[in-house]
């Protein structure tokens, strides 16, 4: 029969309480984290604060807790050029704002897909470009991008159109789109099959 280890007693309590209401230890896993005074609360002045002996238990190093108690996006967000056409996906965008093309970005009807749809939108108008949008009617055209709807956006103007969590499966309609002449870009998280759809780019 399996038994259940109890904590060393000789583990630090946690903030000084010994035990849980139904009795249990509660004791620092992985033993008891001191900090490295030398390392840590000298080279990057900190005290001894719950948030470090958390850092500290969870695997964060010394030399590393810095960047994990005062964490930044530019720490921590992963290069954006490792995502497959990521680089050919922003250099079109880019030409477009540079060159006022007319984009439009065909968002999915979910939150995702509209919140996505909407960050890009306010992105380039940040950057003075001002971008249509389109998401499709759930009922009438169901999911992903259309090829009739691409078409429709590259006959009012539209010279790149943007999908956001949409449009991996969808190779007839960029075949479509492709037809028409206009540049489609998928950003979508959704699996898609070894037959890639033709877009310009596919992240």
């Amino acid at each position: 029969m399996a038994t259940i280890s109890q904590p060393s007693p000789a583990l630090a309590p946690v903030l000084g309480v010994t035990s849980s209401l139904s009795g249990k230890a509660w004791r620092w896993r992985g033993g008891n984290m001191e900090l490295d005074d030398g390392q840590a609360a000298s080279a990057h002045g900190l005290d001894r604060t719950i948030l470090d002996q958390l850092l500290l238990t969870r695997g964060v190093t010394n030399d590393d807790l810095e960047r994990h108690a005062r964490p930044t996006m530019r720490a921590f967000l992963p290069d954006p050029s490792v995502f497959r056409d990521m680089d050919t996906a922003a250099e079109r965008l880019a030409q477009c704002v540079i060159t006022g093309e007319q984009v439009t970005i065909f968002g999915d009807y979910d939150v995702d897909g509209a919140t996505s749809a909407a960050l890009l939108v306010e992105l380039l108008g940040q950057l003075g470009h001002t971008a249509g949008y389109y998401i499709p009617d759930r009922l009438l055209e169901g999911y992903g991008p259309s090829g009739e709807a691409l078409v429709k956006l590259a006959e009012s103007g539209s010279r790149l159109i943007v999908t956001v969590d949409c449009g991996a499966m969808a190779h007839e309609a960029l075949g479509m789109a492709r037809d028409a002449g206009v540049d489609v870009i998928v950003v979508d998280h959704h699996k898609c099959s070894a037959d890639l759809p033709p877009a310009a780019a596919l992240v």
